[in-house]
């Protein structure tokens, strides 16, 4: 900037109506000073308007989760409210079930339920206490059924086994001690359990709606390894229960005896 520049001055004159002509002198210098200061002022006026904006959307953000807690907390509190009202009527129910003398489920049906966790190898003794290897005895369910078709025929038979109609979700049981040696899907017999009673006995369990064990775990009689269903080639829920001995298909009814 010249000199000359920096001495150049902006007069204005001030003309009021019947006064005295007044004179206002400003130097260049000082308005841009002046409009330097005009610049920032606006800058700092736009920060705080954006800054203003910025904290009303958060304030309303804030006021959204605070609903959504109160939602959360309303709906905890009828969750615990709905676990304690099934506790009570679990005691209730447990009381009733006292009250009129009824039976534990295994001193009415004599079965065992399969363990919940993997089973473990068992010496002698635990093998001795879960009843070891035993032929094929026990009813294969936990209700009596109806025989709707019987073994046919001999070493080919087509229908190798005894068809018993039972209600879906009834307790298929082991009908003897052993070993789970094969578990798994058939296309023919859906979901199916086989269990080896030793001595050359071995039961097939088919149509099932679940599996209840695992290949090579041992079992005990009347333990629960199934629950019955429809699976497989199958017109209604039953049980398909095969007896073989040495490979060769035995008639069911000669070893079991169908409850009264």
């Amino acid at each position: 900037m010249t000199e000359g520049s920096s001495r150049r001055k902006l007069t204005v004159m001030l003309l009021p109506d019947g006064g005295e002509t007044r004179t206002l002198t400003v130097s260049y210098r000082h308005l841009r000073a002046l409009a330097a200061t005009c610049s920032v002022v606006a800058l700092l006026l736009t920060i705080m308007a954006g800054s203003w904006w910025y904290l009303a959307a958060r304030a309303t953000g804030v006021g959204e989760l605070q609903a959504e807690v109160e939602i959360m907390t309303r709906d905890r509190a009828r969750t615990r409210a709905l676990v304690r009202r099934l506790e009570s009527i679990e005691e209730q129910y447990g009381a009733l079930r006292t009250m009129f003398g009824a039976a534990q489920p295994e001193q009415r049906t004599g079965l065992w339920l399969s363990p919940v966790s993997a089973p473990r190898r068992d010496d002698g003794g635990e093998r001795e206490r879960r009843g070891g290897a035993t032929r094929p005895t026990s009813w294969p369910l936990s209700e009596r059924g109806f025989v709707t078709q019987e073994l046919h025929g001999g070493k080919n038979a087509q229908h190798p086994g005894l068809d018993i109609a039972v209600a879906s979700d009834s307790y298929i049981r082991a009908s003897g001690g052993g070993t789970i040696v094969d578990v798994g899907e058939d296309a023919v017999y859906g979901l199916f359990v086989v269990i080896d009673h030793g001595e050359g006995y071995v039961t097939l369990y088919g149509h099932a709606s679940m599996t209840l064990v695992s290949l090579g775990q041992p079992v005990r009689e009347r333990q629960v390894v199934a629950l019955s269903g429809s699976t497989g080639r199958s017109t209604g829920p039953h049980l398909h229960f095969e007896v073989l001995v040495e490979g060769e298909p035995v008639d069911p009814m000669t070893l079991v005896e169908q409850p009264g």
